[in-house]
């Protein structure tokens, strides 16, 4: 009888997402948000690329700039998985950006934290496409 095959390793990079991640779902505010309904169903038959894609494009629109416009409640709570994973991990304002990622307010996102801000998001998507909305336990 063959056993199934072990879950591949996540590289130290991902593992560094995902222990990120807890810690911030362990925030009670953060730990409601999961991707459910049409946003849930979106992230599946999207896909991963045309997340990475979207949460690009609305990073470097609302929150990359050094005072996004009405910074603080530039990102709404649904209507899209990226709105939703913004605020499950504290990337949905300058303030929880500094707060949570220690990225500081007033100047404009560079390159490397753009990039590290939609790896957050896009992890925490996967996360919860896997998990099909239901709270997800990682060690």
């Amino acid at each position: 009888m063959m056993s199934s095959p072990e879950p591949p390793t996540p590289d130290p990079a991902t593992r560094s997402l995902d222990q990120r991640l807890d810690a911030i779902a362990r925030h009670p505010f953060r730990a409601k948000f999961h991707l459910r309904g049409r946003d849930l169903v979106t992230a599946e038959l999207r896909g991963p690329s045309t997340m990475r894609w979207h949460a690009r494009d609305l990073i470097a629109q609302r929150l990359a700039p050094a005072e996004p416009y009405k910074d603080g409640k530039q990102t709404p709570y649904r209507g899209h998985p990226v709105f939703v994973a913004q605020h499950a991990t504290a990337t949905c304002c300058r303030t929880c950006l500094q707060r949570w990622h220690a990225i500081p307010k007033g100047r404009e996102l560079s390159r490397m934290e753009r990039a590290y801000v939609v790896d957050v998001i896009c992890r925490w998507i996967e996360r919860e496409v896997a998990a099909g909305g239901a709270p997800a336990r990682h060690g």
